[in-house]
């Protein structure tokens, strides 16, 4: 039974080492999504998605190893300033 312990450590070497015994996997590259207007948008941005006259909010997003747009809402959001009505003074 001196064997056993003996054989455990010899298979857990490589990995507390951090090595398998196998090939090295490189790491993902950087993936991106684009928009209709050819700008490139990284795993998790968000933009306004327009197809004719429909607009919405999506996410890019990666699903079965394929970068996509998922829909967020309907309508793009929309940044207004408005003035508020201040009493004149004289």
């Amino acid at each position: 039974m001196k064997s056993v312990p003996a054989l455990l450590m010899v298979a857990l070497v490589p990995v507390l080492a951090g090595t398998s015994s196998g090939a090295s996997f490189a790491a993902d590259p950087i993936c991106t999504c684009r928009n209709k207007d050819g700008s490139k948008l990284e795993l998790g941005q968000t933009a306004c998605i327009r197809v004719g006259d429909t607009a919405y909010l999506a996410r890019c997003e990666k699903e079965l190893n394929v970068m996509t747009w998922r829909k967020l809402r309907d309508e793009c959001p929309e940044a207004r300033l408005s003035v508020a009505a201040l009493p004149l003074t004289q």
